[in-house]
């Protein structure tokens, strides 16, 4: 055999494996490659949203937080406020009761002061029949001189 005859044959050779190979099998090759160059680029831009996303969550949950905490403030402000006001309703409610107790307690020693009055009134009406009747000497009848009696009791 002939040495250019098998280098030709070779070159040939080699030339259809190349061109089959670039006909049928780099295509499938590429296809591949191209498939899974889309996949990751598309789990890139997955990757980026899901950043985003992520991004735009936290802002939301900052968002939120701040608005909880305002609202709890708020609603601290509007507790000690109605606090307060019910310890303002509970003095006015104990010193309208003192001022209703301490008016009962004048009411009742002006009551009292009466009673004492019309007593010492009778006792000094008595010891005034008594005294009388040693300065004149004879008895004088209480109930025949009940009017003049009544004035001076009045009168003391």
């Amino acid at each position: 055999m002939n040495l250019n005859a098998t280098i030709l044959a070779q070159i040939l050779i080699f030339g259809l494996v190349i061109w089959v190979t670039m006909k049928v099998l780099w295509p499938e090759i590429t296809g591949t490659i191209q498939e899974r160059a889309k996949k990751i680029a598309e789990g890139l831009a997955a990757a980026e949203r899901g950043q985003k996303d992520l991004l735009a969550a936290e802002a939301r949950v900052e968002e939120l937080v701040k608005a909880a905490r305002e609202r709890a403030l708020t609603m601290e402000h509007q507790a000690q406020a109605r606090a307060n006001q019910i310890v303002e309703a509970a003095k006015q409610t104990a010193q309208s009761e003192a001022a209703r107790l301490l008016e009962a307690a004048h009411a009742q020693v002006a009551l009292e002061t009466q009673k004492a009055r019309d007593e010492l009134r009778g006792q000094v009406a008595a010891l005034a029949v008594s005294g009388a009747e040693k300065i004149i000497e004879r008895e004088i009848d209480p109930r025949t001189h009940a009017q003049l009696l009544d004035k001076l009791a009045a009168g003391i």
